[in-house]
């Protein structure tokens, strides 16, 4: 910024209908408006007022681009219906019709556009066949993982694979926190976890949310071809500054692996899943969300470098419940709160909720689902309504129905756990 005096922001709002905001105009000038002056600052120069009294409290917090020292968007597909399936047979039969036919045929059995910038049918099926394709699980929605093929080119099969973050994922033992930089219509609620990579719109296809994934390690590889399953060194995706200050705070020693047969606790050791677990438990916080929601609006969120080791691992615990119960790997979500009670051809026309049941077709439902589970929101997401919006049409299997239940365990204890973190006081 030069020495020069910067230039006065006035702002005005002017709410009601349109007739109202037109005879405002009419009647009034530039010089009669009542403007407010802004005191704007660096970095951001808002033109609107802003609620940022806690500020000072605030950026004391560590950003979680500062704390993941690696981190990148969620892929693209540009072509979600066509890349991106529900089973793997589904997958195949795309991948079938690529490779017997020609463009325009493809394009006229799959329905599809005409061709993109950024993908087209002949790459698409160039990538299929030249470049050894993977079944991959992707995260595509929250409690709705499906599956594409990976090849790690770019513009192919896939647009923008994200192929950097596909050797860190994709395995069991590694998971990832996704989040938004910026919010554009909900207050903050944009946080999730996955062990897979995941989409772009993983928690949101509002404008500007954008899904960031960080991944808690990075796996030492060759290229970001290698199987799977394949046993290579990692290391913590993190800032040993940051760590070590949160270490040093608590009065424990950092460790790159967790032992999962001893208590951190009793062991005195602080591994990298504890800090993400304190991370997604102060970011469950709807008292810590409501008090700085102005600033997760416009960036990376920050979180506050924990006071005491008590109340670190007070929400360590509630963190990792919320983790497993997200990952659908806590035994919580097997204990099922809901009962599907009528036969029928489990095809999902129209889901809507009436008095505690959630209706798939004019004579099928599952009973017994709190209100709160079918509203509840994860980013721009209402988990509960979008997956069966998303099965409009087809027919659910023993699976489908299982698993639907375990989403509305899951949302129901989301909301009874982030009640609890809001009685730690860790602010």
């Amino acid at each position: 910024m030069s020495d020069k005096k910067k230039a006065q922001v006035f702002h005005f709002d002017l709410y009601g209908k349109r007739e109202v905001k037109y005879d405002f105009l009419n009647n009034n000038s530039v010089k009669s408006i009542s403007w407010n002056e802004l005191d704007y600052k660096e970095p951001y120069y808002f033109f609107v007022k802003k609620a940022f009294s806690d500020e000072g409290i605030y950026i004391k917090g560590f950003k979680l681009n500062d704390l993941f020292t690696k981190y990148v968007s969620g892929f693209q597909t540009k072509r979600d219906k066509t890349t991106i399936k529900l089973s793997i047979k589904e997958l195949q039969d795309v991948k079938a019709i690529f490779e017997n036919n020609e463009v325009e045929e493809i394009r006229k059995i799959l329905d599809l556009p005409e061709d993109g910038r950024d993908w087209t049918i002949d790459w698409a099926k160039k990538d299929l066949k030249e470049n050894n394709p993977i079944v991959s699980k992707v995260m595509y929605r929250p409690f709705d993982d499906r599956f594409t093929y990976f090849t790690g080119k770019s513009k192919g099969f896939v647009a923008y694979p994200r192929s950097e973050l596909f050797c860190h994922l994709n395995r069991n033992e590694n998971v990832s926190l996704i989040t938004c930089r910026q919010l554009s219509t909900f207050d903050f609620q944009h946080l999730f976890v996955s062990r897979f990579i995941s989409d772009m719109c993983n928690i949101s296809s509002q404008t500007k949310e954008t899904g960031y994934i960080f991944s808690l390690y990075q796996y030492t590889v060759a290229n970001s071809q290698q199987s799977i399953g394949q046993t290579t060194e990692r290391t913590p995706n993190l800032n040993m500054e940051i760590v070590n200050q949160i270490a040093e705070k608590l009065g424990l020693r950092f460790t790159d692996e967790k032992d999962v047969s001893t208590s951190s606790t009793s062991e005195g050791t602080l591994a990298p899943i504890d800090i993400l677990d304190y991370i997604y438990a102060v970011l469950h916080s709807p008292t810590y969300r409501e008090k700085y929601k102005e600033f997760l609006k416009i960036d990376f969120p920050r979180v506050p470098y924990p006071k005491d080791a008590e109340t670190f691992w007070q929400l360590v615990n509630f963190g990792g419940e919320l983790r497993r119960i997200h990952l659908l790997e806590s035994p919580i979500v097997e204990k099922r709160i809901t009962t599907y009670p009528q036969a029928g051809d489990n095809i999902v026309i129209k889901p809507r909720f009436e008095n505690g049941k959630v209706r798939i077709n004019d004579e099928q439902y599952f009973d017994n689902v709190p209100e709160i589970a079918w509203g509840f929101y994860i980013g721009g997401y209402q988990p509960a309504q979008k997956w069966l919006k998303d099965r409009k049409g087809r027919r659910l299997n023993f699976d489908d129905i299982e698993h639907y239940q375990k989403i509305i365990v899951a949302l129901s204890e989301t909301d009874t756990i982030m009640k609890k973190i809001d009685e730690i006081d860790f602010m």
